[in-house]
C-alpha cells in the first residue's frame, strides 16, 4: 500500500493511530466499568468499527462539523471531543458534555464540532442538511459530516435529506458506516441489495464505497471529497465503509450465542485489526509513547469522573427551551 498523503492536514499516521487506539482502549475501560452500575446509561461500543471515524475526521478542520448516532463515543473522541466531559457524562455528572443528563448516545462538544448525535435512527442527517443548508447560505466554508449506519437508508428522511442536499449543493459529506446489522437483524433480511452507496448516485452525488474498514483509504477518499467540497461547491459526497462491531449491540459483552451471527464471521475482522494493522505502520517507541500517553489520559478522565458530583435537581428544570 502507498504511504498516505498528509499533506495540507494536521493529520499523520501517529495522528491515526493516536484516535483510533484513544477510542479502543476509552471503550474496553467502559465496558470494564459498565457491570459496576457506576455508568449510567446505556452503552454502544465501536470496537472494531474505530477505523471509520478516525480516518473521516483526521481529514477535517476543528471548524467542520458532524452529526451522529447513537453509536457515538467513536465520533466525538475522533473529533477532539473532551474526553474527560464524555466520561462524566457516562457517569451522569454534572461535569459531563451535557451536563449529565444526555448521557452515551447524546454527546456534545461545541469547542470541536460534535454537534450532535441522537439515539432516532436516521434522525440526524436532516439535521447535518439544514446545519450545512445555513452554512452555504452564510458564504461559509464549513463541511458537515453525517454519519448513520446501514439501518438508516431504509428511512424515508435518508431520501429526502439526500434528494435537498443534491438540490442545494449543500457541503454535507454523507458517511455509511456499514457493519451489515440493524440491532440483530442482518442487512441482507432487510435490503434486496447490497448497494448502499450506489443509491446516493441516483441523486447524482458522487460515492464510492470502502471495503474492510481501510483507515487509510478512508482518510484519503475523506480529504478529497472535503477538498471538492470546499473549493468546487458543487455539492455533496457520499461514503459507505464497510466495517464490523466486534461487541453486542447494546452492552459491554460479546453475544455470538444470541443466535443471529458466528465467532467465526468476526473472525476474519478480528483477525485484521485495523488497529494493530496502523500501529505496525509506526517505530515501536512512537507507538508506546503514544499508548502511555493515553493511558494517563483515561486514568484522569475515569477519576475525574468518579471524583465529580450529580447534577442538583434544578437541573431537571433547565435547558427544556431556548432562551
Amino acid at each position: 500500500m502507498t504511504a498516505p498523503d498528509f499533506s495540507g492536514t494536521n493529520a499523520s499516521l501517529p495522528d491515526i493511530y493516536r484516535s483510533m487506539y484513544l477510542i479502543r482502549r476509552a471503550e474496553e475501560e467502559i465496558a470494564r466499568i459498565y457491570p459496576s452500575d457506576k455508568i449510567k446509561s446505556p452503552v454502544h461500543l465501536a470496537i472494531g468499527q474505530e477505523a471509520v471515524a478516525t480516518g473521516v475526521c483526521q481529514a477535517l478542520r476543528i471548524t467542520d462539523v458532524i452529526f451522529g448516532t447513537y453509536r457515538s463515543h467513536a465520533v466525538y473522541l475522533a473529533k477532539g471531543g473532551d474526553l474527560k466531559r464524555m466520561m462524566a457524562e457516562l457517569y451522569g455528572k454534572v461535569t459531563g458534555c451535557a451536563k449529565g443528563k444526555g448521557g452515551s448516545m447524546h454527546l456534545i462538544d461545541l469547542d470541536h464540532g460534535v454537534m450532535a448525535t441522537s439515539a432516532i435512527v436516521a434522525s440526524t442527517i436532516s439535521h447535518a442538511v439544514g446545519y450545512a443548508h445555513a452554512m452555504r447560505m452564510r458564504d461559509m466554508d464549513t463541511v458537515v459530516v453525517s454519519f448513520f449506519g446501514d439501518g438508516a437508508p431504509e428511512e424515508g428522511v435518508f431520501h429526502e435529506s439526500l434528494n435537498f442536499a443534491q438540490l442545494k449543493r449543500l457541503p454535507v459529506l454523507f458517511i455509511c458506516e456499514n457493519n451489515h446489522l440493524a440491532v440483530h437483524s442482518r442487512l441482507s433480511a432487510r435490503q434486496a441489495k447490497d448497494n448502499i452507496w450506489e443509491r446516493a448516485e441516483l441523486y447524482g452525488i458522487p460515492s464510492q464505497r470502502i471495503e474492510w474498514n481501510d483507515a487509510l483509504r478512508i482518510y484519503d477518499a475523506t480529504k478529497e471529497y472535503v477538498s471538492d467540497m470546499r473549493t468546487k461547491q458543487d455539492g455533496p459526497r457520499f461514503l459507505e465503509c464497510v466495517t464490523y462491531r466486534w461487541m453486542e449491540h447494546v452492552g459491554p459483552n460479546e453475544d455470538f450465542e444470541a443466535g443471529y451471527r458466528s465467532r467465526s464471521e468476526a473472525q476474519p475482522w478480528m483477525e485484521k485489526d485495523e488497529l494493530k494493522r496502523i500501529g505496525l505502520m509506526l517505530e515501536s517507541s512512537v507507538r508506546k509513547n503514544i499508548e502511555e500517553q493515553i493511558e494517563r489520559e483515561l486514568a484522569e478522565a475515569i477519576q475525574f469522573a468518579e471524583d465529580s458530583p450529580f447534577p442538583d435537581d434544578a437541573e431537571l428544570y433547565k435547558d427544556l427551551v431556548s432562551e
